[in-house]
């Protein structure tokens, strides 16, 4: 374990082995890191909150935390968690394996994700929000959450498996996004969706299926499921299943 001269870590805090705590960051009394995690300079890890619950943050092993971010306590994260710079996470996140939380996105708490999702930077994730496995939110889209602001009502987004959010798009309270749905940049969606379908516009509107959307690389493959072509980052099990399931 590698703990810098400035950074400052709870006695109470359970690190795991060879876990790095870099310069001036805090490591609460409410934490559990688990082995090979690296937090960098000028993080907040456990920040106590009225909200948790006394709940532990536990974040899984071989995770990397980028510099300038802050977790509350009462979280929990698998394994190779990674964010970018300046991430603020809220209490009561229970997220999967392999989490990618990009530069200046925040999640507000009380949320379920799944494995291998995907945040690009700037992403907003409204309290209660409901998100499955391989989904990926790209920048500037907002999850909200109060169907009459401001007000104590809070109807959490909804995004099943494989969905696509593209830049600057917009979910409305209680929408559920479905299985394999992509929605097209700076869209508003306020109603439920229908699977592998692509929805775009303000208010968006069902367009056509995600398999009539051809790749813009000259070679006339389908875009959609984008499995068919898109591997980077996804363990090799995951990709050979991928494979079979798309022959």
């Amino acid at each position: 374990m590698t703990i810098h001269p400035t950074a400052i870590v709870s006695a109470d805090a359970t690190i795991g082995s060879n876990a790095s705590i870099g310069p001036y960051s805090i490591v609460h009394d409410n934490v559990i890191l688990g082995d090979n995690v690296t937090i960098e300079s000028n993080c907040e890890i456990g920040v106590q909150n009225h909200l948790s619950s006394g709940n532990k943050l536990i974040i899984g092993n071989d995770s990397l935390i980028r510099s300038h971010s802050i977790f509350y306590e009462g979280s929990v994260f698998g394994e190779r968690l990674t964010t970018g710079h300046r991430v603020t996470v809220r209490e009561k996140t229970v997220a999967g394996v392999n989490l990618q939380i990009g530069t200046l996105s925040d999640i507000q708490g009380h949320c379920q994700i799944g494995d291998y999702v995907r945040f690009h930077s700037n992403v907003h994730i409204g309290q209660k929000s409901k998100i499955g496995s391989y989904v990926w939110i790209f920048p500037y889209v907002v999850l909200t959450n109060d169907p009459h602001p401001p007000s104590n009502v809070l109807k959490g987004v909804v995004i099943e498996d494989y969905a696509v959010i593209a830049t600057m798009s917009v979910i409305l309270p209680g929408v559920k996004i479905a299985k394999g749905v992509l929605v097209g940049a700076h869209s508003c969606v306020s109603k439920d969706t229908e699977e592998n379908m692509l929805y775009s516009g303000s208010p968006a509107r069902k367009v056509c299926s995600t398999h009539k959307i051809k790749l813009q690389d000259g070679t006339g493959r389908k875009a959609y499921p984008w499995t068919n072509h898109f591997t980077r980052g996804y363990p090799e099990e995951i990709c050979k299943e991928w494979e079979l399931n798309n022959e």
